[in-house]
């Protein structure tokens, strides 16, 4: 008999506990509405203010590695842009030599000269550009990333390692940056060029950069002419002397125009040398004037 009251008891207790679960959650007869929604997939997009252990053009995500800007490494993100306006829904990921790249090209120069305190292509450094994937950009993945890395030498381009962020490398007196040279030539051809301290005997000088109008490669190219005025008129700036028929008595120029890739990409930028073929210099030629800078 009492087993059989607490049966009984027990089935109460279950039908309450039924009961009571039918009544706290309101069944509704719809299996779905109680489900929580899937979170929409988020794209990958590299992060900026970051330090790479290797220089990639295209940034996969299931490769993509930072690392402490304090540790060894490659380059540099400085900033992460977005390909926006109509081209942003292009179907094709952005090719050198159009429009959308040469915009992210100037925003990337722009962000760097912010980060450096000065104009990188006045010093041992490169700027490039980093692109998604095909496959993620056909997936909506509209980013652009630019790397600032430190390089060898005016001639030697590539990368080297580095460790320290380059932000406000370019403040006071830098290390990278370009200053005065010994040339190496190879019968009347440029080798390379050697740095040396500006009281060390010397032939060359950085003096600047200049923007080249717009043109295309194959036209900058021919025109050695136009680029040989504009470096001379920076060297006339520079040196404090006149920029009339004396000046080519007094220098000549050495000018580093962009790589074709670069220039594709919508970097204008000239660097140019003052080029003394007639005598050794001791001195920085920077406001030298006639007298620092005869006409022989």
């Amino acid at each position: 008999m009492r087993r059989w009251l607490v049966a009984l008891a027990l089935a109460g207790t279950t039908a309450a506990m039924m009961s009571g679960c039918l009544r706290q959650h309101g069944a509704d007869g719809d299996l779905t509405d109680d489900w929580p929604a899937i979170p929409a997939p988020r794209l990958f997009m590299p992060a900026t203010d970051s330090c790479l252990p290797r220089i990639t053009a295209i940034v996969q995500a299931g490769t993509y590695e930072t690392v402490d800007c304090a540790r060894n490494h490659l380059a540099e993100a400085v900033h992460v842009g977005m390909f926006t306006g109509p081209g942003g829904n292009a179907g094709n990921r952005p090719e050198p030599g159009s429009d959308m790249l040469r915009t992210a090209r100037a925003e990337c120069d722009q962000r760097a000269r912010e980060v450096l305190g000065g104009d990188w292509h006045s010093a041992r450094l490169t700027l490039n550009i980093a692109l998604p994937s095909t496959t993620a950009w056909l997936g909506g993945a509209r980013w652009y990333r630019c790397d600032l890395s430190e390089t060898d030498s005016i001639d030697n381009t590539r990368p080297v390692n580095r460790t320290g962020s380059l932000r406000g490398a370019m403040i006071g007196d830098s290390p990278l940056t370009h200053r005065c040279f010994d040339p190496k030539l190879i019968g009347d051809n440029l080798n390379y060029m050697a740095p040396v301290l500006c009281t060390e005997p010397h032939r060359a000088e950085f003096v600047g950069v200049y923007v080249e109008r717009d043109m295309t490669w194959v036209q900058f190219t021919k025109a050695d002419q136009q680029v040989h005025r504009r470096c001379m008129a920076l060297i006339a700036n520079f040196a404090s002397v006149p920029n009339n028929s004396d000046l080519p008595y007094r220098a000549g120029s050495i000018f580093y125009p962009p790589s074709q890739r670069e220039w594709e990409e919508g970097d204008r930028g000239v660097r140019c040398f003052l080029w003394s073929d007639d005598r050794k210099l001791t001195r920085s030629m920077r406001g030298a004037g006639p007298q620092g800078l005869p006409a022989i």
